[in-house]
């Protein structure tokens, strides 16, 4: 990839600070930050452990309030090629309702593979240092001051290197290791939940529209792709049902209707499984380091926009380092934490209730009868959960 380095890691290019930002982690949240960055003339290297392109378990659908940002962003390009998305299907307890986007809006379905390749593309075009098959170790930290002002990594040939910034930016996954190891994230206790996904093909039925069915203990997730293809995906809080190695087949023969559907797909990946679906973070960074994506949060992103908070999160935090490094940090991580509550607060909440209702047969059935007499509230519903006010 063009603006990519080989797997020797470089010496420091300044007496005292390697570069003015680290970025660990070049998925979206990462890549968008680095764009954001290297337009406005700061040296800013992204690091990834992995080699792009690479797959990466998602719902694979970018939504109209996302595709909203990669738009003001100039980045329509990284969507060529993918699938609109029209709205969603939801089906529970003998209810089933489709809510379309309003007129002009929809989402892109695309693959995380072809999506997170062009996004570091990108900021590798904008100017930021790209280097792939980089593990981050662990951040280097003042234990006196409290701050953060870099990170220790290990090529993929086995060079070590302690590479100085002033702002490290973690978007390293709900896993971040760098989250974790300056005690800012942490395993949520409830709720958990895990993902176990495959690609199909020849999946019947498929339309314009992302689904989703609640069934009970677990949903169902499907995602129309270009070429024909689906993403399936069950998301459930039966730990003990993830020793299944057949967990998302028997889910999908679980009801006649959608065993029909899948009854001459193919599976075409292996299947993956994510989880525990839940991580939380007590801040949004520390001196000397920012959180963003993934990192700085995560609780399954059941309506669809996680890659609406990665995209805008990782701008947030791409502005908050642009003001440290002109003013001083001043907080800037307490100033992080309080635009992501701004920025994200009713859309979180929003998302609480919808995972609470999920988890409640109960609730499920209630909310089917009333979707029944007023389907027209489930589809406010449906276009709120895609962020389609914000497009």
């Amino acid at each position: 990839m063009p603006g990519t380095a080989s797997c020797t890691l470089h010496p420091a290019r300044a007496p005292f600070m390697s570069t003015d930002v680290l970025i660990a982690g070049a998925g979206p949240a990462g890549a968008v930050a680095a764009l954001v960055l290297a337009r406005a003339g700061v040296r800013v290297t992204l690091l990834d452990r992995a080699r792009f392109p690479r797959d990466k378990l998602c719902g694979d659908t970018i939504n109209p309030g996302a595709l909203s940002i990669l738009c003001r962003l100039g980045l329509e390009h990284v969507t060529d090629g993918g699938l609109a998305v029209r709205g969603m299907l939801v089906s529970g307890d003998g209810v089933r309702v489709t809510g379309a986007y309003d007129e002009g809006q929809c989402g892109i379905a695309i693959s995380r593979r072809i999506l997170d390749e062009r996004l570091v593309a990108a900021a590798a075009a904008a100017g930021a240092r790209v280097e792939e098959g980089v593990l981050v170790q662990r951040p280097i930290t003042d234990v006196h001051a409290g701050a953060v002002f870099g990170l220790e990594l290990l090529s993929d040939c086995g060079n070590v290197e302690r590479r100085t910034a002033a702002v490290t930016i973690a978007a390293d996954g709900r896993t971040s290791r760098v989250a974790k190891m300056t005690s800012l994230a942490r395993t949520s206790a409830r709720p958990r939940r895990w993902a176990v996904g495959a690609i199909f093909e020849g999946v019947a039925g498929l339309t314009k529209f992302g689904e989703m069915h609640v069934r009970g203990d677990r949903y169902v997730g499907i995602a129309p792709l270009p070429g024909g293809y689906a993403n399936t995906c069950v998301v459930t809080a039966d730990r003990d049902a993830l020793r299944d190695p057949d967990l998302l087949i028997r889910s999908l023969r679980r009801e006649r209707d959608m065993a029909v559907r899948f009854a001459g797909a193919r599976m075409v990946s292996a299947v993956t499984v994510l989880g525990p679906l839940a991580i939380e973070t007590r801040a949004a960074g520390m001196p000397g380091l920012l959180l963003a994506g993934d990192a700085a949060g995560f609780i399954d992103p059941m309506t669809g926009d996680g890659l609406r908070f990665a995209f805008r999160g990782g701008e947030l935090a791409a502005i908050e380092t642009l003001r440290a490094l002109e003013q001083g940090w001043n907080g800037a991580h307490v100033r992080l934490l309080s635009a992501r509550r701004r920025e994200f607060g009713a859309k979180w909440r929003f998302n609480r209730s919808l995972r609470a209702l999920a988890s409640s047969p109960a609730a499920v059935r209630a909310a089917g009868l009333f979707a029944a007499v007023s389907p027209a509230a489930l589809r406010h519903v449906i276009r709120y959960a895609g962020d389609a006010g914000l497009a």
